[in-house]
């Protein structure tokens, strides 16, 4: 991203939510799919199971050539060398040899042995704008490759979040895919055909799919596993965003993690931040040697700060795409009956599409 202005006015992410341990387990029925510039974060699905969360997740392009005198070479960026999107020309990347599609990633989708899948969504987006314009029309279509499979035809069946300004055409949109990732199971998953713009601007180009699981295992511990997606932007100077979850029922020293995916977060551009309150007492930086706290959105797609699935391509700087998993333990030393995440946006702003939480429940 290379300009602040387009997040300009940003106020009131993620409004506050109070959500009750007592909610359903899944969510009532979605409205049909239609856009809107700003969607509130709800809650998806919740549970309380023996089992936990996992994602598979990748970016849909990536730099080709230098475009600003003081960008860093393609390549080291690629290895995490700081840079923005901004910076290069960008292009698509493509992995399935497929003549008929335009840009396709693979990741590891890793379901333990002997677990049964309780719920699976499918989220992407992009910018539509760059060096040129793709139509909208296409934002709620993907195909996806179960492992060892063959494509099939991904439709968002929710309300889609799409944001226009001078210098960009944000979206996300998101699918129930369980009944697949029941069928295809642990393994490479390959989703191609996201509707992003290649080239180069200012703002530059940026996109990505991210597959978030939920599922039991007997000999799991017992866990609360939720869900929450919308569409907001974040500025810095915009003032904070809070998710508030109530109803937990975290132990004294459970173990916990959130994840998150973020769009437009630029590696090197400092002032972006997340923090976690339990019951309103001591507030802890979420962060780790992958994601300082000050630089938390990055552009990397990694789990509590390493990698531990298989992608491809596995740029570590993905220019634009964040779906990260932090470790909320910390926050969790004391028990916990309550979580406030604080959300705080770099200088040039960023978006944000998914909040997955999984934390250690009492027997």
């Amino acid at each position: 991203m290379g300009s602040s202005g387009r997040i300009l006015g940003a106020l009131g992410l993620l409004s506050c939510l109070a959500l009750s341990g007592n909610i359903p387990a899944a969510a009532a029925a979605a409205p049909a799919p239609g856009e809107l510039p700003r969607v509130p974060f709800t809650q998806r699905y919740q549970a309380v199971q023996h089992g936990g969360l996992v994602r598979a997740s990748n970016s849909g392009i990536s730099c080709r050539k230098e475009q600003s005198p003081e960008a860093e070479p393609c390549a080291d960026v690629k290895r995490g060398a700081a840079g923005v999107n901004g910076e290069f020309e960008m292009f698509y990347s493509e992995v399935d040899k497929d003549p008929d599609t335009y840009n396709s990633t693979r990741a590891e989708l890793k379901v333990p042995r002997g677990a049964k899948v309780s719920y699976a969504r499918l989220y992407w987006g992009g910018n539509l704008r760059v060096g040129e314009q793709k139509p909208p029309e296409d934002n709620g279509r993907v195909l996806v490759a179960e492992p060892g499979g063959a494509y099939k035809e991904v439709l968002a069946d929710t309300v889609m979040g799409r944001r226009t300004d001078a210098g960009s055409d944000a979206y996300q949109a998101s699918a129930d895919v369980t009944p697949l990732v029941r069928k295809g199971g642990a393994g490479m998953w390959t989703v191609s055909q996201l509707n992003i713009a290649m080239g180069h601007s200012e703002v530059g180009a940026w996109g990505g799919w991210t597959l978030v699981v939920a599922y039991e295992h007997p000999q799991e511990p017992l866990r609360r596993i939720s869900l929450w997606d919308g569409f907001e932007s974040l500025a810095a100077g915009a003032g904070d965003g809070t998710v508030e979850i109530d109803g937990l029922d975290a132990p004294p020293g459970a173990a916990g993690r959130a994840g998150v995916v973020a769009y437009d977060g630029d590696r090197g551009t400092f002032g972006d931040s997340l923090h976690v309150t339990a019951d309103r007492g001591r507030r802890v930086n979420l962060g780790d040697a992958g994601n300082p706290s000050n630089d938390v959105m990055n552009s990397t797609i990694a789990e509590f700060g390493g990698q531990t699935f298989v992608r491809q391509p596995d740029h570590i700087n993905n220019l634009g795409y964040d779906a990260d998993v932090f470790d909320l333990s910390p926050a969790l030393s004391g028990g916990a009956r309550s979580l406030n995440f604080t959300f705080t946006g770099e200088r040039q702003g960023h978006f944000l599409g998914v909040l997955f939480v999984q934390t250690d429940a009492r027997r």
